[in-house]
């Protein structure tokens, strides 16, 4: 049957046994050993008393409680529920109680956070109330046999809660079908081997994580992780270890480019640079292609299952595009009314496929809205070119309406990324007395630049294509509020500007 739970113990077997499977933080383990400990895992939850569609919730960072606590719901059908730490009171109750997860295993450090909401998730016992301590003990103590559990494909592996962007998160329900479409489609996607060597230095419970994570540890490659993001160290294990495959974010790749380490020589062997969760910058782009030309990747798509990539070898010719869909993937352009539109037209990406969820869990009204007639539709808008490349416009809750004229936030932060003092930037509609609605940009500088506010907002209004676009405001900020994959929360910027207004937010 099509399900993740075998994935693992092939690689146990047989001479590669004893190759090195994944590295964290100093420790190394054999795939012999990570499916030990895995199997240990996965019998430590079924002592918990959970079962085959029980939900287990894990508040945990970047480390292999995480990794086997993913492998061991693929053995035993019980599913993961993966939560930021970065989560605090109301809203971690509320993302716990949507769930409906009947146990909770979180990191140490979180003891006094989570002190303060148990009272009000009397679901989860005590004894399934569980600090890493506790679960490491219990993991220790339980078998190493394989457990014996009947799986198919349509089982769900996890919930995913969307990023809340642009309002309360939603519970994403993902199959083992839907992850096996993963290891496929990804390690091809990405020339993956089993020799490749994928690193990955982000939150690993963000979705975009699970786009290498799946098919490396399906292909038998090697895979490093890091405990949390840092230019420095991030640049030198891909150096030091012979790194082939990374998947990033915008944020991240901002640092990377700011660091002096950040060279040929260094990147040299990268056969895969990816950038995923947000629009990259043309100008980021051009300078990546310096530094690892024939690495690039751009990956557009959403959690609920629609994804296209833009393949290194069509960087050059297609740069500002996201490229086209993966396998067994079909996108359209639609407009009012839901009518097809030609190329260079303008209207909602839809899209469908082998990766699109089941529906978000216990939101069938939501559900209903974001797939009509088995098309998700993903509030983002774009257009193809005569090839079928897709270029993104903005997600239209992003669209700035100024004057009656609709202004895209991507067009300028195009042009203010190209100032030489600009890490990072974010533009947004903001309140205005004439025009109804007027740009501002939210800037983050690189080290030891100096430009004040004003000096950018001149700089940036004399090279915008339209008056239109023309900012009323730049603000200077030491850091953008972000979710736990580093994407930035425009609405987060929005919500001072519009709060007495009651709209826009």
């Amino acid at each position: 049957m099509l399900h993740l739970g075998s994935v693992l113990a092939r690689h146990a077997r047989g001479p590669r046994a004893d190759r090195r499977a994944i590295d964290f933080e100093g420790t190394q383990l054999t795939w012999r050993e990570l499916v030990a400990r895995v199997h240990r895992a996965a019998n430590a939850l079924t002592d918990l008393g959970l079962a085959k569609g029980d939900a287990v919730a894990l508040v945990l960072p970047n480390g292999l409680e995480l990794v086997e606590l993913y492998w061991a719901a693929a053995v035993t059908g019980i599913v993961v529920v993966p939560l930021s730490p970065l989560l605090r009171g109301p809203g971690l109750v509320t993302l716990l109680r949507d769930s409906g997860a009947r146990a909770l295993i979180a990191d140490a450090d979180l003891a006094p956070v989570l002190a303060e909401i148990r009272s009000e998730l009397s679901q989860i016992t005590d004894a399934r109330w569980l600090s890493t301590p506790a679960w490491n003990a219990l993991v220790s103590a339980a078998r190493a046999e394989a457990p014996l559990v009947e799986l198919c494909a349509d089982d769900p592996y996890n919930i995913i809660y969307s990023s809340g962007t642009t309002g309360l998160p939603k519970g994403i329900v993902h199959t083992h079908a839907i992850r096996a479409t993963y290891c496929t489609t990804f390690a091809a996607a990405f020339r993956m081997t089993p020799e490749s060597v994928v690193m990955h230095a982000g939150s690993l419970v963000f979705n975009g994580a699970l786009v290498t994570f799946f098919p490396a540890f399906w292909l038998g490659a090697r895979y490093i992780l890091a405990k949390k993001f840092d230019a420095g160290a991030f640049l030198s294990a891909i150096a030091r270890e012979r790194v082939t495959h990374v998947m990033t974010v915008p944020s991240q790749l901002a640092a990377i480019l700011d660091h002096p380490a950040c060279t040929r020589d260094t990147l040299a062997s990268l056969e895969m640079l990816c950038s995923v969760g947000a629009p990259l910058p043309r100008e980021h782009k051009e300078r990546l292609r310096e530094v690892a030309p024939r690495a690039l990747y751009e990956l557009y798509g959403l959690t609920e299952g629609f994804i296209t990539i833009l393949d290194r070898d069509d960087y050059a010719a297609k740069i500002e595009s996201v490229g086209t869909p993966t396998y067994f993937n079909e996108m359209r352009i639609v407009g009012e009314g839901g009518r097809d539109l030609p190329p260079r037209e303008v209207g909602e990406i839809v899209g469908r496929g082998a990766m699109l969820m089941p529906g978000y869990h216990a939101r069938p009204d939501a559900t209903a809205q974001a797939i009509v007639d088995g098309w998700l539709h993903t509030g983002d808008l774009g257009y193809v070119d005569e090839d079928g490349f897709l270029y993104l416009v903005d997600r239209k809750k992003d669209l700035i309406i100024s004057g009656g004229v609709n202004v895209y936030p991507r067009d300028i932060e195009e042009v203010i990324a190209q100032h030489p003092a600009v890490r990072e930037v974010a533009v947004f509609g903001a309140p205005h007395a004439k025009w109804g609605e007027a740009p501002v940009a939210a800037v983050l500088l690189k080290a030891d630049a100096r430009v004040t506010a004003d000096e950018l907002r001149a700089w940036a209004n004399a090279r915008v294509a339209a008056r239109y676009q023309q900012l009323h405001e730049v603000t200077i900020l030491d850091d953008f509020p972000r979710n736990s994959a580093g994407k930035t929360l425009k609405r987060a910027l929005r919500e001072p500007y519009w709060a007495d207004r009651g709209t826009k937010i």
